[in-house]
C-alpha cells in the first residue's frame, strides 16, 4: 500500500508541474516542498494547497505505519520526494525556456526524474527487519544499479512515448535530442536507446554479483526495471493509457484457469 500510494503521488506531482501549474506555481510548489512545514501553505493557490496537505499527510501516515526503530525511514523517502520535485522544476523550467538540451544533459536531468530513485527507497520502507539503515544509505547514494534501472525506465519511456506520437509540451527526450544532436533518423536513434538500455541490463545485473549484502535491496531494484519492462511492452504505454493491461488482469483475476 506504501508503494501504491507513493506511485499516487508522484503521478499527481509529474502531472502538476508538466500540465496543470504554471511556471510561477511551480516553483512556489517546489519551495513548498522544500520546507515541508505546514508554515508553506499560504504560499500555495488553493488547489495546490490541497495537494500540499495531502502529501505531507501521506508521509505522515508512513511513519505512523513504522515500529519506532523503522521511522527513520521515512525521512529518506521525504528527501528523495524533495529531489524528485525539484528535477520536476527543472524541466519545467527548461519547457518554459523553450530550452533544447544536449543529449548528455537531457539524460541527466532525466534519470534523476524518472521517479527511480524515490521508488527504490519507498519499496524499503514498510519491509521490517528485512533491510538495515546501511541498506537505505546505499539505496539513497544513487548507485550505479539504481541509475541503471532509472536509464532503462526513461529511455523505455521516451521510445514509447515517440512511437505513440505523445507529446503534452515537455522538454525534449532523449530520443529527440539524439535525434537533432546528431542529424539521425528515428529509426537509428531508436536502435541507439535500444542498445543503451541493453547496456543498463548488464549494469543493472552486475549489481546483484557486487552488492551481495545488500541482495534483497537489489533485488527491487530490479523489480521495478522488471516492472517497466512490463509497462513498455510491445512499445505501449501501460502506465498512462491503462487499457493496455485489461487483457492482462483479465487473465490473471477475472477468467477462469483451465485444468
Amino acid at each position: 500500500m506504501i508503494f501504491a500510494k507513493i506511485c499516487g503521488i508522484i503521478t499527481i506531482l509529474d502531472d502538476t508541474y508538466d500540465s496543470h501549474a504554471t511556471i510561477e506555481e511551480c516553483r512556489k510548489l517546489n519551495e513548498a516542498i522544500q520546507r515541508w512545514d505546514e508554515t508553506a501553505i499560504p504560499l500555495l493557490p488553493d488547489y495546490l494547497k490541497k495537494f500540499y496537505c495531502k502529501i505531507l499527510n501521506i508521509f505522515n501516515e508512513f511513519e505512523d505505519q513504522l515500529t519506532v526503530n523503522e521511522k527513520y525511514r521515512v525521512s529518506y523517502a521525504i528527501k528523495e520526494f524533495q529531489n524528485l520535485s525539484t528535477n520536476y522544476l527543472q524541466e519545467a523550467e527548461w519547457s518554459h525556456q523553450d530550452y533544447k538540451p544536449s543529449f548528455k544533459e537531457q539524460v541527466e536531468l532525466s534519470t534523476m526524474s524518472s521517479t527511480v530513485p524515490l521508488l527504490s527507497v519507498s519499496a524499503m520502507l514498510g519491509s521490517g527487519e528485512a533491510v538495515t539503515n546501511e541498506a537505505f544509505q546505499w539505496a539513497a547514494s544513487h548507485p550505479s544499479g539504481v541509475i541503471a534501472c532509472a536509464k532503462i525506465m526513461r529511455f523505455m519511456n521516451d521510445i514509447t512515448a515517440f512511437k505513440c506520437r505523445k507529446s503534452k509540451g515537455d522538454v525534449a527526450s532523449s530520443l529527440e535530442c539524439y535525434i537533432e544532436e546528431h542529424q539521425v533518423t528515428s529509426k537509428e536513434a531508436i536502435a541507439k536507446i535500444d542498445s543503451l538500455i541493453e547496456d543498463e541490463w548488464r549494469t543493472l545485473n552486475q549489481a546483484r554479483f557486487e552488492c551481495s549484502s545488500f541482495l534483497p535491496v537489489v533485488r527491487r531494484v530490479v523489480n521495478i526495471a522488471v516492472a517497466f519492462a512490463f509497462i513498455y511492452d510491445g512499445r505501449k504505454d501501460a502506465y498512462t493509457f491503462a487499457t493496455h493491461f485489461q487483457e492482462v488482469i483479465d487473465n490473471l483475476f477475472v477468467k477462469p484457469v483451465p485444468i
